[in-house]
């Protein structure tokens, strides 16, 4: 505040200082005025209140006929806040605004009354810059000194570091002069104090508000925290709260009842573990990850009674702003069944499902995880760490040097095929299971069996040699020899095997194609050793009856068996063999049996007894000219004589199921005896047999002679039974 001589001098020059308000002659009365005033400032509630009491201290205490308040506001333009002494002015000049740089305006080129600043009548008419103003009306007074309604009082309100708040505009003195120096030092210390009422009701306003946030967010945080014990709490899957940091790291302030059913232990314990504690081995590492970086994860958590269960873990780091992470908030999701489920149909994709063994994708995996691309990646980068390279053993090879070996073996059944017909396929999937658990019995611990197929099985067998490796495929081959019982029965099958070797850069299929190879070799010569046949032995009753014997693959054991039928038909087209040739006839029951007769010339006459669907490549027999299919339930078409070009004489007894014979067309079949009397369909079918000359029927069937006669114009048909023994049918 300027003292009242620096007011008097700043004054306009003329002016007559009213001498009776000096200093000496201030009442004591105006003092309590002004005090009681500014008293009446400070005890406003609001901001809104202080304004009003600010705008009313000018009437009430100064002596001025209106007051007006201008506030900067947030924009910085002045807005009429508050009004007194006037309703007509309140009612025109609530809510204007001002702009700032016309104030500004003002406030520079007004004349200066020390902190206030005063605008004569003569020039606020030249002030026409948008601030709201209001002449009111003063008394009449005459002379320099008296007010005039056009002049314009400025107080300025000024917070600290002089950063303006406000304007009081003083207007109307009751005694109708301008103020004199009391009256300036009056305004003025009231516009100070005015200043530091506004910003303290501005503070008030502002604790208020910050409070009353504060107090919302406190019953924010009180519900929310309420909300979240409650979802903690009473969650259906497992939740837990783990400290972060420190000795403490990774153990378990707080669990819910869901997590405790989950893992069967009581609250209480629970806080004595860590996840760590809990954790199955194996999933230590991503443990570890997934309490470094948050996220999702998949392991196994312990539970009281020893087993592990499968949980998804999702965890949530709630860190300090100041301390860095804190807390790890954990979600626990039961995931057993959807694993089981998962892991069920991974093993379905690599296993087998009968016999459980791996199948052959996995295989090729295995495989190829056990090998390198190649010889090229040796001492490349590429090539993993501790990766010994596989290839063939060497002539010259020690126990050492067998690290770097991978056998694969190569297994073909022996003997399945006539399980299956005899028996069933389930006979044939118990023995498929039996041969996997033998086999899977016999190797080591870090060798591989796998099904590839049918009756084929593969043995991954590494860091063994060559002697080791044969002394392994002969225990395996006189394992799967034993017998297999199921139930009553007892089934024998044999095993054929064919061994190669891997090597780096070598595809599994070059290495499973050698090793068929091999298997195919060593059939082969099994079977020629285990085919016995002795030599023909005169029958006591039908003189030139050729008998044999024949050593049976799949039991291991010579088999005598019965003399053929239709010997009458054989003896026709058979030529009678030398002591020294090896016999023609041979019977036999299965179609293993069979194939130790491939290929072989010397067979004139093959007897096929017993349930055979598929009696197998008869026509790899090229020395065959007779055969005879007997008591088989189960052949239903002839296919498998397709391409016996040499067949010459065919009998079937006791083919009851027998639906189709135009597969003779391939043959050469020229005579053909068929018991019990075959549907008539099959007797039309028969004309597709080019060769075919005689038929021989055990009765004539219901359409007569004369039907088939039509049917088979150029073929001699003979009836064998009681009703027309003795009686044929020609054509020609």
């Amino acid at each position: 505040m300027g003292d009242a001589g620096a007011v008097v001098r700043d004054r306009p020059t003329g002016g007559v200082v009213n001498e009776m308000q000096s200093e000496p002659l201030i009442r004591l009365a105006s003092l309590r005025q002004l005090q009681q005033a500014i008293t009446r400032l400070n005890t406003s509630h609001s901001l809104a209140d202080t304004l009003q009491a600010v705008a009313d201290g000018l009437p009430s205490a100064l002596g001025y006929g209106l007051s007006v308040v201008h506030l900067v506001g947030p924009a910085g333009d002045l807005q009429v806040a508050a009004i007194a002494g006037s309703p007509e002015a309140e009612v025109h000049l609530d809510g204007q605004t001002g702009p700032r740089d016309s104030w500004e305006r003002r406030l520079t080129e007004g004349d200066r009354w020390g902190d206030l600043r005063f605008i004569p009548y003569t020039r606020s008419a030249f002030f026409d810059d948008g601030v709201p103003e209001w002449n009111h009306p003063a008394p009449d007074r005459q002379g320099e000194d008296a007010w005039h309604p056009g002049d314009r009082l400025y107080a300025p309100m000024y917070a600290v570091g002089s950063q303006l708040l406000g304007i009081i505009a003083a207007d109307g003195p009751h005694d109708g002069l301008r103020p004199g120096a009391w009256g300036c030092e009056a305004l003025q210390t009231y516009a100070f104090h005015a200043a530091i009422a506004i910003g303290n009701a501005r503070l008030r306003g502002n604790m208020q508000r910050a409070l009353l946030r504060l107090e919302r967010e406190q019953q924010a945080l009180r519900a929310s925290e309420d909300s979240f014990r409650r979802a903690f709490e009473y969650a259906h899957s497992g939740m837990a709260i783990a400290e972060m940091g420190g000795d403490g790291h990774g153990r378990l302030l707080r669990t819910n009842e869901a997590l405790c059913r989950l893992l069967g232990r009581p609250a209480s314990a629970m806080r004595r573990y860590a996840f760590a504690d809990l954790v199955h081995p194996e999933d230590i590492g991503t443990l570890l990850r997934t309490s470094a970086e948050g996220g999702r994860s998949e392991l196994r958590l312990a539970r009281r009674d020893g087993s592990y269960v499968w949980v998804a873990l999702h965890n949530s780091v709630v860190a300090d702003a100041a301390d860095g992470p804190r807390f790890l908030l954990t979600h626990i999701e039961d995931i057993e069944e959807h694993k089981r489920h998962e892991l069920q149909l991974t093993r379905r994709a690599n296993h087998d499902s009968l016999t459980g063994l791996i199948n052959s994708a996995e295989l090729r995996t295995r495989f190829s995880q056990a090998i390198c691309a190649g010889e090229r990646d040796k001492g490349a980068d590429r090539t993993p760490i501790g990766h010994v390279h596989i290839g063939p053993p060497s002539e010259k090879e020690d126990a050492l040097s067998t690290s770097g070996r991978l056998a694969v073996l190569f297994c073909d059944l022996d003997g399945m095929k006539h399980i299956n017909d005899r028996f069933g396929r389930h006979m044939g999937d118990v023995t498929l299971i039996e041969v996997a658990r033998r086999l899977t019995t016999q190797v080591g611990e870090g060798d591989t069996v796998a099904r590839i197929g049918g009756d084929e099985f593969v043995v991954l067998v590494a860091g063994r040699g060559e002697s080791e490796v044969n002394d392994l495929v002969a225990r395996l081959r006189a394992e799967v020899a034993q017998p297999i019982r199921v139930g009553r029965r007892r089934v024998n099958v044999g095993a054929s095997f064919g061994v190669s070797w891997a090597a780096c850069g070598t595809p599994i299929e070059e290495v499973l194609k050698a090793a068929d190879a091999r298997m195919y070799q060593d059939k082969q010569a099994r079977f020629a050793e285990r085919q016995s046949v002795r030599e023909p032995e005169s029958h006591p009753d039908q003189g030139n009856v050729v008998a044999s014997r024949l050593r049976d693959q799949s039991a291991g054991v010579w088999v005598p068996h019965r003399p053929p039928v239709h010997w009458q038909f054989v003896n026709r087209t058979r030529t009678h063999t030398a002591a020294t040739e090896e016999p023609s006839v041979v019977e036999v029951s299965n179609a293993e049996s069979l194939y130790i007769l491939l290929d072989a010339p010397h067979v004139h006459h093959v007897i096929l007894r017993g349930d055979l669907a598929d009696p197998g490549p008869l026509h790899r027999l090229p020395g065959m000219r007779s055969l005879t299919v007997a008591d088989n339930a189960l052949l239903t078409d002839l296919t498998a004589l397709d391409g016996c070009e040499r067949l010459r004489v065919l009998t079937l007894t006791g083919c009851d199921a027998l639906a189709n014979v135009s597969a003779l067309a391939g043959t050469g079949v020229v005579f053909l005896d068929i018991a019990p009397l075959p549907p008539v369909d099959v007797l039309a079918s028969l004309s597709a047999a080019r060769w075919l000359r005689e038929l021989r029927l055990p009765e004539p069937p219901a359409e007569g002679t004369d039907a088939l006669s039509r049917w088979l114009p150029e073929v001699r048909i003979e009836i064998t039974g009681p009703a027309g023994a003795g009686d044929a049918a020609s054509t020609r």
